[in-house]
Formats: structure tokens, sequence, C-alpha cells
């Protein structure tokens, strides 16, 4: 295991303030009634508009195509209408749903430091550690990712931040719908050097290894260097082997060097795979948030960051663009203030919108896709997901939208 030292900076990029202290808060509950919000789509025009408009902003640069093209779409996109309905609140800080392999249950990562277990009733506690969390600003419970045989090991996997600042990725066994508190088991620790930008995002690539998101270490700027080192945990994408017959974890083949699969990243918030794709949505500094997408088979990308924010040069001096990846898309801060990712639908409920990358605003509360091709669908205007933290899909592939005022919000097309 490696281990970054540095000093404590404090700044907050997305904010995500609350109690400590879950057990103060009211049992979370699923909704007796959907309450639905129902939008025509439309494709964006240039971004010109205020963030109040429900048509603001399109792609305003791709790269180029990654070699994996997802199938096309069923259907027209531009007659299917979305909407939205709440399925559960009463959460502190819902940041992330998740369902395990050919499971029907669905899982709520609350970034207080309580995972919450429902299946079809009112959500229970699976595992607690917020003894454990440091729930302030942009830390806490970031993480949880089910292992691909869950079924027959009961191994899950979380991402936190501890009460002394360090990132700590640890594994755990299920017990039905309780985790085995005495499973506990330390994968990885590292050193955050601020309290902002700590990525959080764990899952399951298709190749069977765990995959971490990591921010730069926080502050501002990449004021601590990370953005461009291959040798640092921070700003990166990292790759490692878990599993029930491995001690810890191993370093698999085609990683850049040891855990680090990429560098370049600023706050990857969250990233997803469909097939051979890889899907990030990275936090901006001050003026451009982007979504990043690159098949994951074909080598080690470089995400630009500090070089580039989105498509423009951010490093006063020098901004040699040569083997860097630029976003399928991005948005200003005209038009919104921090990016949160995000999913690829491959549910069948509404095969129109197969294959495009979910993705809002935490600002402004808008709700948007993007496909492959860069073309950007505006589905909900601002407003609608105020406070957004994070995306989940259930068993069936069909999307969900959690917020910062405790709620989990289901999609689905308008009827």
């Amino acid at each position: 295991m490696r281990y970054l030292l540095v000093g404590l900076v404090a700044a907050i990029a997305i904010s995500a303030c609350g109690s400590s202290d879950p057990k103060g808060l009211a049992q979370p509950t699923l909704a007796p009634v959907a309450t639905t919000t129902s939008l025509a789509t439309t494709t964006a025009p240039p971004p010109t508009e205020s963030p109040g408009s429900s048509t603001t902003s399109a792609a305003s640069t791709t790269s180029a195509p990654p070699t994996t093209v997802a199938p096309e779409p069923v259907g027209a996109l531009e007659d299917l209408q979305l909407e939205s309905f709440e399925a559960a609140s009463g959460f502190a800080q819902p940041v992330l749903l998740v369902s395990p392999p050919a499971d029907e249950r669905w899982f709520v990562v609350d970034q207080s430091g309580v995972i919450w277990v429902s299946s079809g009733s009112d959500p229970a506690v699976f595992l607690d550690i917020n003894a454990d969390v440091l729930f302030e600003g942009e830390q806490g419970l970031l993480g949880l990712a089910f292992h691909p045989d869950f079924v027959g090991n009961d191994l899950f996997y979380v991402y936190y931040i501890a009460s002394n600042g360090q990132t700590v990725v640890e594994s755990f066994r299920g017990m039905g719908d309780a985790a085995d508190p005495e499973s506990r088991t330390e994968i990885l620790r590292i050193d955050q050097p601020a309290g902002n930008h700590n990525g959080g995002m764990i899952t399951f690539g298709p190749d069977g290894n765990l995959w971490i998101g990591m921010g730069d270490g926080g502050g501002a700027n990449d004021q601590f260097g990370h953005g461009q080192r291959s040798d640092s945990l921070l700003a990166s994408m990292l790759r490692i082997a878990v599993g029930p017959d491995i001690d810890g974890y191993e370093i698999p083949a085609g990683n850049i060097a040891d855990e680090v699969w990429a560098i370049g990243l600023r706050n990857p918030w969250r990233f997803t795979f469909d097939g051979d794709d890889l899907w990030i949505a990275d936090v901006g500094q001050n003026k451009i948030e982007e979504v990043d997408v690159v098949d994951w088979t074909a080598g080690n990308p470089n995400f630009g960051w500090p070089i580039m924010e989105g498509t423009e040069c951010f490093q006063t001096s020098g901004c040699d663009q040569a083997g860097l990846v630029l976003p399928v898309y991005e948005y200003t801060h005209g038009d919104g203030c921090s990016i949160t990712g995000g999913v690829v639908y491959r549910g069948s409920a509404m095969p129109e919108l197969s294959g495009q990358f979910l993705f809002a605003d935490y600002c402004t509360g808008w709700l948007r896709s993007v496909g492959e091709d860069g073309q950007v669908w505006d589905w909900f205007p601002a407003g609608t997901f105020s406070g957004a933290t994070g995306f989940g899909v259930d068993a069936a592939g069909e999307p969900f939208v959690l917020t910062s005022n405790g709620s989990v919000f289901g999609l689905k097309a308008a009827e």
C-alpha cells in the first residue's frame, strides 16, 4: 500500500454540509404516492441563454469518437418525454444509489456514514460507520461497490474520508440485509492535503478490477501539483485487483504506474462504465464543467488537468495539448457551477434513451443527457433537482437522481 503525505487546506467546491449524526434524523421512507414533473425534451442551442432556461447549452466541443460505439437508440429521442417522482426521502445527504448484480434491492449511500437498503419497504440500516467518517463539506462516506460475485462471496467495498482526513477504502461482507462489522478489512489508505476534491466514486469495471476516482487533493488551481504526476494517487483514476483470494490488493497489468491507470483529473464526480466506454463527469475550477468519454481498452488517457480546463488552456504558461483527452461536452459557469454525474441508460422502459449519459448541475438543478456524438438533450429545467448529489440505477437499469435535501427521485417516461 502507498501513502501520500501533505498539509491541510480547506476549500469547498460542492457544498454538502449537514449534521454528522444521522441518528438525529427521521427514518427514511419510500414515497407512498409518486409526484411527477413532466417536460418535453429539446435539443439544446448554443450556450447563450441564462441558467434558468430549460434549453441552455449544447456540446461546444467534441473529442475524437471512441472506438467502441454504443448501440443505436430504439425510437425517436426527440419524441420522448420524462417524468420524475420522489421514490424515497428522509436521508441526511444521499450521494449514490447502487444495486448489486442480480439483486432487486437498492442501496443508498448517505454521506453521513450510513448505507441504507430497501427491497420495496422503508429503508433500513445496512451499514453504519458514522463514528469513523468525517462528514463535513465534501467529505464523508462517498462510494460503494459490490463485488461482481457478490451473490457468491458477499463482498462489498466502501470509500470514505476518515476522521483524520484520509481517504479509506475498505471491504465488508453482507449478511442478508445487514453488513457484518467484524468482516471489516482495510484495502487502501491515502493522505489528502485538503478537504475538497475527494472524488469518491468506486466501481468494478468490465475487467473485474476495482476502479477508484481520485480528485487532485483540493485547494484550488492544482496547488499541490498532483494533476500531471503518474507517481501520485491523487488527480488519478486508480485500478486495483481485489477479491476473496487477494490479501489487500494487487496491481493489474496495464496501469501507467502501480495503482494509477490515468492522470489529469480534477474532481471526478462521478464515473460509470458502458461496455468498453468509460464516462466521467469532472468538476471544473472557475469556468468549465466537463464530460469525458474514452475507450478504456485503448490505453491510458491523460484528461488534461491542470493544463486544460475543459477545452480551454488553464495554465498561464505552456499549453501543450498533444495526447490529452478533450471533453465530449462542456458547459461554463454561466450555465451552472458543479457537474454531477452520471449513468448511461441501458434499461428497457425507455429504449429511446439507450446510450445516453445522464448528468445534472448541483447549483442550477437542471438535468441533461449526452451521447457519444456530443448532442445534448435537456430533460428538466433549472430548479428541478437543486443540490443534485448523485445518480444510480436499479436492477432493471432504470435511473434515479439523489439530492441534498435527502430525497431520491426516479425517472420514467411520461404517460
